[in-house]
């Protein structure tokens, strides 16, 4: 019995893997559960009705889900490229200080300022992103290191404005650190119906079309696509390499940049520190389940959203840790990696010979 790599992956198959990796997911979150003397039944019954138990649950999971879907669609898009940026926190923290700064500065108030900030927020992720596609183009850098030094320079950056005397808010503790809130009129407005889902939703999956559209139906998602797959055929074709990473990077780090500052109009209305970290890393693992498809990242971020809208009614109702929600997605992570690995290959049983005794 061995295993051998598939020509063309069966549709079954692959519905078999992942369907596989759904029952190791439940199987290993309710051992983890188990392991903190809890109920495995009350825990998953507690976080379907935290992500999906009424209108008010369906909201807050749609809220989750926005910002990882726009920083996991920046993420896909490097990704088809095969260009490896870890840089979609950074260029979202950037996002929103680009985009808060813009009214800030501007002295904006209402529709206009909330185009104003949005436009601005993905001129601000675009240039970081740009940063790093010039380092790589120009100074051969490594697209991985540049990143992820620069969101530790965003980082900084951040915790330097929201000093008091810059735009940290007054009474504010070093350890708590946050602007003063925005505007009412610069708040993103909300869909009727559905708590805390706001305009910023929509928006992405707008945005979710346009990404699917571009990297499977033009000439650019066909460059994309074609350098991920083999870049010196695609240079030899004629496709100008170093304007084609500038292009992705600048389009990743613009959706990262959209995600940072509708966060911030759509959610927290002021600049915090602990509500930006880590959309950005989740966002890398969803487009990876996602298999940096636009309808796959779409699904894993619901998927995700689900979690850290279920989290909390696990936590309170089955008394599960709030930190085994962390350890339920990097499960997800490694399960759902491991089917797509599966997927790309087939079982191969051992065939008898004639005369050959069994």
């Amino acid at each position: 019995m061995r295993l051998t790599p598939r020509s063309e992956r069966a549709i079954a198959w692959t519905l078999g893997c992942y369907a596989a990796a759904v029952v190791a997911f439940l199987m290993l979150s309710g051992l983890l559960v188990l392991s903190v003397g809890g109920s495995p039944q009350a825990a998953f019954s507690a976080l379907l009705t935290g992500a999906l138990g009424g209108k008010a649950a369906i909201g807050n999971t749609l809220a989750k889900a926005t910002p990882l879907l726009l920083t996991g669609l920046a993420a896909a898009i490097a990704f088809r490229a095969r260009i490896w940026s870890i840089g979609q926190e950074g260029q979202m923290v950037f996002g929103a200080i680009t985009g808060y700064g813009a009214v800030l500065w501007l002295g904006l108030s209402g529709p206009a300022g909330i185009v104003v900030a949005l436009v601005a927020g993905m001129m601000g992720g675009a240039a970081l992103g740009l940063v790093s596609g010039v380092l790589d183009v120009r100074f051969k850098i490594n697209v991985i290191i540049s990143t992820v030094l620069l969101n530790y320079c965003v980082g900084y950056l951040l915790s330097w404005l929201l000093q008091p005397g810059v735009w940290g808010d007054v009474g504010q503790t070093v350890s708590y650190q946050q602007s003063a809130a925005l505007a009412d009129s610069l708040y993103l407005p909300l869909l009727p119906g559905l708590a805390k889902v706001h305009l910023g939703a929509v928006l992405a999956l707008v945005l979710t079309v346009v990404v699917g559209v571009t990297l499977g139906r033009t000439r650019l998602g066909f460059e994309i696509r074609g350098f991920g797959l083999n870049p010196r055929a695609m240079v030899a074709r004629g496709v100008d390499a170093g304007r084609l990473v500038l292009v992705v990077m600048a389009a990743s780090g613009a959706l990262a940049g959209l995600a940072g500052i509708g966060h911030v109009l759509g959610e927290t209305h002021r600049l915090r520190p602990d509500a930006l970290a880590g959309f950005g890393y989740t966002g890398i693992v969803v487009a990876l389940i996602g298999r940096s498809s636009a309808p796959g990242t779409l699904a894993a971020a619901l998927f995700f959203g689900g979690l850290a809208a279920g989290g909390l009614t696990m936590r309170v109702v089955a008394d599960i840790p709030s930190s085994l929600v962390t350890a339920m997605q990097g499960i997800a992570l490694i399960a759902f990696l491991l089917a797509e690995i599966a997927s790309g290959y087939r079982l191969v049983l051992p065939v008898r010979e004639e005369g050959t005794p069994a």
